[in-house]
């Protein structure tokens, strides 16, 4: 038999489950198994929901969920790429990640992912995988089973009402309303992604019509299309807090500049944070929800196994959880976390309908059709060449 033949072989074999493995022999395997789950640990609602399904694992499935708090997503996969780098092709130390965009990416194109597997979890049966839907693609990459959705994300802005009307309805509109308002609006540094989806939602916006962003970009492409956004952002910069000389370092330091009164708009990536965090004392209860008219950006919170992960079945068993319809509901009750479902609604069978009908509501917290239009994220490339220009351009 040819050598290469056999090799490519034992490879697929590596990465993409056994054909006749049933659920049962999963859950069989994964029993007594502990799930190293490496997620970012920056947010203790977003902790404790992750921990309560880790009771329910253990409960269920005798399956240990430790909860490896990261920083940053890319020191995961840093970890991964260096163990597959010194020939560990098993028994690796990360065995599932909340994954998204250039991370997700970067593992894909280096090979550093097992699967396809979403299809074969018992409760991908309630989600919509169909081509384009927003768990199938993340960041434009096509998701091709390799890693599983868990909760929506979408980027609003949030304002205290009680101090100002609300916020521009288009991007182009900060301008005048921060030389209106000077010092009461500022952004997380880009290095973070909050600060860069800022950037990347005032892209959309601005960007000469006929852009294509769910490409990667070009040196002249990237050029023509962010050179609105520059000029925006010069008129924009001098009117932020401390005249645009410095940034919060996230949107937790970015909100308790809100609730001190230091400025009067914020930003996230969830829209239930408002109501969470008043819920928490954390927001005075006069802070709303604001979307642009044309929409925001949205996406997909994955979670991924890497390809050397030691305990492959387990990860499964988590990811399952996770899409558990009671989960998800109980994920999305602002009580406990918030986040908007991935699941599809028109799927649920009746106890998961009625358990989605029966969560509280809040004043500040919108629904899905407040949310307005879902604007797809621009191709990873894109927001790494943003987070550099912004450096080289206003860090000097």
């Amino acid at each position: 038999m040819n050598p290469i033949l056999t090799a490519a072989a034992a490879l697929l074999l590596s990465v993409t489950p056994a054909l006749s493995q049933t659920w049962q022999d999963v859950l069989d395997e994964a029993r007594g198994q502990t799930v190293y789950f490496h997620a970012w640990g920056g947010d203790q609602r977003t902790n404790d929901f992750i921990a309560s399904v880790g009771d329910e694992v253990l409960d269920r499935h005798g399956v240990t969920l430790q909860h490896v708090r990261l920083a940053d997503t890319a020191d995961a996969v840093a970890r991964v790429l260096a163990e597959r780098a010194a020939g560990r092709d098993e028994n690796g130390s990360v065995d599932l990640i909340w994954l998204n965009g250039p991370n997700f990416l970067a593992m894909k194109d280096q090979g550093l992912l097992y699967g396809p597997f979403v299809a074969d979890l018992p409760n991908a049966q309630w989600l919509d995988l169909s081509e384009g839907s927003a768990n199938s693609v993340d960041f434009t990459v096509p998701v091709e089973g390799l890693e599983s959705p868990w909760r929506l994300a979408k980027f609003v802005f949030t304002y205290d009402g009680a101090r100002i009307d609300a916020p521009p309805t288009v991007m182009g509109g900060w301008v005048d309303w921060a030389a209106a308002h000077p010092g009461r609006i500022t952004h997380p540094d880009p290095s973070n992604f909050m600060g860069a989806t800022f950037l990347k939602q005032a892209l959309i916006e601005l960007a000469p019509g006929g852009t294509d962003l769910s490409a990667p970009p070009t040196d002249d492409g990237f050029a023509a299309a962010t050179a609105p956004l520059w000029d925006w952002y010069d008129a924009l910069r001098p009117h932020l807090w401390r005249d645009g000389m410095s940034f919060p370092e996230n949107e937790s330091i970015q909100q308790q500049l809100l609730n001190d009164g230091e400025i009067d708009v914020t930003m996230s990536f969830d829209p239930a944070s408002a109501a969470a965090a008043i819920a928490d004392g954390l927001l005075p209860d006069t802070v709303r929800v604001h979307v642009p008219a044309a929409g925001s950006i949205g996406n997909v919170s994955f979670v991924a196994i890497p390809v050397n992960a030691a305990h492959q079945a387990g990860a499964r068993v988590v990811a399952n959880a996770l899409l558990d319809p009671a989960t998800q509901a109980r994920m999305q009750n602002i009580d406990v976390l918030g986040s908007f479902s991935v699941l599809d609604p028109a799927r649920l069978d009746a106890d998961g309908q009625a358990a989605f009908a029966a969560l509280p509501t809040a004043p500040a917290l919108p629904s899905l059709a407040n949310l307005g239009p879902v604007l797809p994220e621009p191709h990873p490339d894109w927001m790494t060449r943003l987070t550099a220009e912004w450096q080289a351009r206003y860090t000097r």
